[in-house]
């Protein structure tokens, strides 16, 4: 990046989720979109159609572009490892969709290779940036609920099969409930109370075969090769301990998203598969609800925000939020569900990250 100039971005996968992205980066400041790839050749064809300034090229024509600064991985999970592996051995930054790979181990060799090239690795979700839970993040450490003691996270749903045009993915290897929302819960869980140590859970595979209700792919069946409802304790270092449960074999329930359990309150936690409110309090002296009034930036659906920091922070020589090491982190707190579920005991946790700082509401530009 030269002077105030913004990194060049190319995006490889341009299917569901690459459409919020190609809308919201244009706004921010530090990054400029100017090439995107996907397998299916029409695909990106239709993102150059929209949108000009972006050309459709191959993914090996992004990674030999020397001009590109950063690749943003849009792919879907199973190839998450080799297309940031393969933007990392090109001398790029690599930003990638949730969640960093499938396998824990793997995200480790992407952050030691990243050490070694000298480039930066980061990691969807970046939805804890967003105003909702970085108001709650002020309210913590500002000491609103006294010290956290416990926490519960609940994801439930039927199925996205339901909904979803293509939703084979979700029940393979690599997919599943906790795979799929497990990030945005534990990540806003690690944002608020810093990182874990130690996990233990149980895991089921309800249906071993499913039926596609969606368009257009209606009767479809799809064999089930991961659990479809996990749930456990995570113990983090602080001593708070969290109750999680996600599930694609719920029909309905009435759970909060998310609360924090302090000495001295409760917080309700926005939905962290959003970037908004609302925000909730119960203070012991008062023990009533009040609502906070979230004030800050980033309500809207913002995904982009984390490329956008690390772009800054590239920019800066500062650290970045939506990091590698907080994703990789997340991702071994996830499957050591799966570890402990199998084995029937706890897990203590290999990894570790810092927690990340709080998001100043005026430190990304916007165009």
């Amino acid at each position: 990046m030269n002077g105030n100039a913004p990194l060049r971005l190319g995006v490889i996968g341009c299917g569901n989720i690459s459409g919020i992205y190609f809308k919201n980066l244009p706004t921010f400041e530090a990054i400029e979109v100017v090439a995107c790839a996907d397998l299916k050749p029409e695909l990106s064809a239709a993102v150059e159609a929209a949108n000009p300034s972006i050309k459709a090229v191959t993914t090996d024509q992004i990674l030999a572009d020397d001009s590109i600064d950063i690749v943003l991985n849009l792919t879907q999970p199973g190839y998450h490892f080799e297309v940031m592996k393969a933007g990392i051995g090109a001398g790029k930054h690599v930003y990638g969709e949730k969640p960093l790979s499938i396998e824990h181990r793997d995200a480790a060799e992407l952050l030691e290779l990243a050490d070694d090239a000298g480039v930066r690795v980061g990691c969807a979700p970046d939805t804890f940036l967003g105003a909702g839970i970085q108001t709650c993040r002020e309210l913590i450490d500002a000491g609103a609920i006294g010290r956290p003691v416990a926490a519960t996270a609940f994801f439930t749903t039927p199925g996205h099969e339901r909904w979803h045009p293509a939703p084979a993915f979700y029940y393979q290897v690599g997919g599943g409930p906790m795979l799929d929302m497990g990030p945005y819960y534990l990540t806003a869980l690690v944002n608020l109370l810093g990182p874990a140590v130690s996990v233990s859970g149980t895991a089921r595979i309800t249906y071993p075969e499913r039926t596609i209700t969606s368009e257009p792919l209606n009767g479809t069946k799809i064999n089930v090769e991961v659990p479809t409802h996990v749930t456990g304790a995570v113990s983090f270092a602080n001593g708070a301990v969290a109750t999680v449960m996600t599930s694609f074999d719920v029909w309905g329930a009435e759970l909060p998203w998310l609360e924090i359990y302090g000495s001295e309150g409760t917080l309700s936690v926005p939905d962290p598969n959003t970037f908004g409110g609302p925000v909730r309090l119960l203070r012991s002296t008062t023990g009533k609800w009040e609502e906070v009034p979230v004030t800050r930036r980033f309500s809207e659906n913002s995904r982009g925000l984390g490329v956008a920091d690390m772009a800054g922070g590239i920019a800066t020589d500062r650290l970045h939020r939506a990091s590698g090491e907080l994703a990789a982190h997340v991702l071994e707190i996830m499957q050591a569900f799966g570890t402990s579920s199998d084995s029937g005991r706890r897990i203590d946790l290999e990894s570790t990250c810092a927690r990340p700082e709080a998001l100043p509401d005026d430190l990304i530009g916007l165009r």
